[in-house]
């Protein structure tokens, strides 16, 4: 079957809620991409900050060949080993207490907005909790994430949302603490703003925030959701703050192509118990190898270290491009996430690049994303800036 089959196929049978590009995927080697075309693509999307290995790793394919092999899925009546493996390395790498492991992301956000309101109720065994959230943040699409993401045009057809949600502006203390009161039982925010632009949080406005929870007796949600799993050169962009939350979610990288999220709390957060909440599919002994595996493969390849080295030499060379072409304004972000902020709208740039074999993605209307894998090489580096200088102009 041809490309422009495949195309009216999906266009015939699925939703259309997405535009997506004119091209048909079909597999993945190393960091690049290829086509129903045999065409050749630089990958330096990752499948939106997922796919942080690539698409080569030997070992995570095979754990997750041999676990199909043994055992798929059981509900979570019954305990399973990779479970209870993925769940001590999450742990270990957060330095929080507890786990509950999701499908999604979105689910993630669903499951830490319960977790806070139910920490509040417990204190108090009132109703009418609220949470404080960032402008121009961005949680996800259902209506519990829906609530909290900062962005009304996401919201409008979907009113009413959950109530006794404020936001505040990202970067801005005051206008944090002008929305605290004592109903505030949890204020959620990114580290670093993913969709909302690539825009890192300041050292002052995270200290800030930490303190202004505990003063307040507030638990403080971290949506890491993108921007973990060493993508900054830290497991988590927290750890590279040193300012710790209660509740912190993960998903997209955290299995690296496998569905699964998690939220993770401290012991004080750990508020739900067996009735408040439930999945069928999340944390089901695949899911969990994959993440397992994950962990594994970071130590063992050292990938952190790597992200920090190569993500240098990315900042630089992005640099340059600020410089040299009056088309980017500015540079945003930190380690392998990174954004380039457009005087012009990004899609056109993102079409050429992609023509260019070069796959980016968009944050915004006018920045481009870069969260390529984190196994990228400054080779890797090179020839994007290449391709991307062929698509500027």
């Amino acid at each position: 079957m041809s490309t422009n089959n495949y195309m009216e196929q999906a266009e015939a049978n699925l939703l259309h809620t997405y535009n997506r590009y004119q091209i048909v995927l079909e597999k993945g080697e190393d960091v690049y991409l290829f086509d129903t075309n045999g065409n050749k693509y630089l990958d330096f999307a990752a499948g939106i900050a997922v796919n942080s290995l690539g698409y080569s790793n030997q070992e995570y394919k095979d754990a997750l060949k041999e676990q199909i092999d043994r055992l798929m899925h059981v509900s979570n009546l019954y305990y399973n080993q990779p479970l209870a493996e993925a769940g001590e390395k999450l742990i270990k790498a957060s330095g929080l207490d507890k786990v509950f492991f999701t499908n999604s992301g979105t689910e993630a956000i669903e499951g830490a907005i319960k977790a806070a309101r139910k920490y509040a109720y417990d204190k108090d065994k009132k109703t009418d909790h609220e949470i404080i959230a960032m402008n121009h943040s961005f949680h996800g699409r259902s209506l519990g994430a829906l609530s909290v993401t900062g962005n009304p045009h996401y919201q409008e057809a979907f009113k009413p949302l959950i109530g006794g949600i404020s936001f505040a502006d990202f970067n801005d203390l005051e206008s944090v603490k002008a929305l605290i009161n004592d109903k505030t039982c949890a204020i959620i925010l990114e580290p670093i703003q993913g969709e909302g632009g690539i825009y890192p949080a300041t050292q002052e406005f995270l200290e800030g925030v930490r303190k202004l929870c505990d003063d307040n007796d507030i638990l403080l949600i971290f949506d890491e959701i993108q921007c973990g799993m060493g993508r900054t050169g830290t497991m988590f962009a927290w750890q590279g703050y040193g300012v710790k939350p209660d509740i912190m979610t993960c998903a997209k990288a955290l299995g690296c192509g496998v569905p699964v999220g998690a939220f993770v709390m401290n012991n004080k957060s750990a508020s739900l118990v067996p009735g408040d909440h439930g999945t069928t599919y999340g944390g089901n002994p695949l899911v969990c190898t994959a993440v397992s595996k994950v962990f594994d493969i970071y130590d063992k390849e050292g990938i952190l270290d790597h992200v920090k080295e190569v993500s240098e030499y990315l900042v630089q060379k992005l640099d340059m491009l600020v410089e040299k072409y009056e088309c980017i304004t500015q540079r945003r972000g930190a380690g392998l996430m990174q954004g380039l902020i457009l005087n012009k709208a990004a899609n056109p740039v993102i079409l050429k690049a992609l023509e260019n074999g070069l796959i980016l993605i968009t944050a915004g209307e006018n920045v481009i994303r870069i969260v390529p894998p984190l196994v990228i090489t400054k080779k890797h580096v090179d020839e994007m800036i290449g391709k991307l200088e062929k698509s500027l102009v």
